[in-house]
């Protein structure tokens, strides 16, 4: 499936995948708090569908992953994305899931609910939160 096949006046369901993933990602934000802008950039790297946007949101705060306060998104997890260990780089013909950017070397984050990427070198570091 792809991650944006859901429209936006479909309510989503927190089963899918995307979900998962952004949730995923969540709990390894890398920051004391985020403004919320900035949680928003790195959960378009899982989708760009308003809904599904808002349900990873609203189950990272149910479930206890984030707390969210006037706008900010304070991480309650300290589990941070090791580039030796939870990055894969791999070689080939990719754009870059963030910016679009061609890249011959991607970098996917390996999470527990899949894979996510490819990034570029510098869009790597600032999905993992390693560079503002």
């Amino acid at each position: 499936m792809d991650r944006d096949e859901t429209g936006p006046d479909t309510a989503a369901d927190v089963s899918d995948d995307r979900v998962a993933l952004g949730l995923a990602l969540l709990e390894r934000l890398e920051h004391e708090s985020l403004p919320l802008p900035e949680v928003v950039d790195r959960i378009e790297t899982v989708t760009t569908d308003p809904t599904v946007t808002r349900t990873i949101l609203d189950e990272a705060e149910l479930r206890g992953i984030v707390e969210r306060e006037d706008g900010i998104i304070r991480p309650k997890s300290r589990q941070y994305v090791r580039f030796e260990q939870d990055v894969i780089t791999k070689e080939g013909d990719f754009s870059c899931q963030r910016c679009g950017t061609g890249v011959s070397t991607g970098y996917f984050i390996d999470l527990d609910a899949g894979e996510l990427g490819p990034f570029g070198s510098s869009c790597i570091r600032k999905v993992t939160g390693r560079e503002d």
